[in-house]
């Protein structure tokens, strides 16, 4: 299945603070949010390429937002939307409260 296999792959770069969030029944654009925080941008960067290479070898065509900044990348995917965070980002942005899983 795409979302274990996209964790495995965070898990495999060292990925902080992994969560997913089950949003089928939310009226979201997604089904699936994965979390995922970085601490560095060069991690960050690690993290965004491994989740795009997971959704690449399930056949997933994906869309990478926000490759500069520092804070919050975005990999959308349609159905699976993976979101890597800086610290800083996870704290400000906290989807986890948004979404109503915290």
């Amino acid at each position: 299945m795409p979302v274990e296999n996209i964790i495995a792959a965070l898990e495999a770069k060292n990925g902080e603070n992994i969560l997913t969030l089950d949003l089928k029944n939310k009226g979201g654009l997604a089904d699936t949010f994965i979390l995922v925080t970085g601490n560095s941008e060069t991690h960050m960067k690690t993290l965004t390429d491994a989740a795009e290479e997971a959704l690449e070898r399930e056949g997933r065509k994906c869309r990478i937002e926000g490759e500069q900044s520092q804070n919050w990348r975005l990999i959308d995917s349609g159905d699976i939307v993976v979101h890597v965070f800086s610290h800083r980002g996870r704290e400000f942005y906290r989807l986890e409260r948004l979404w109503g899983n915290e």
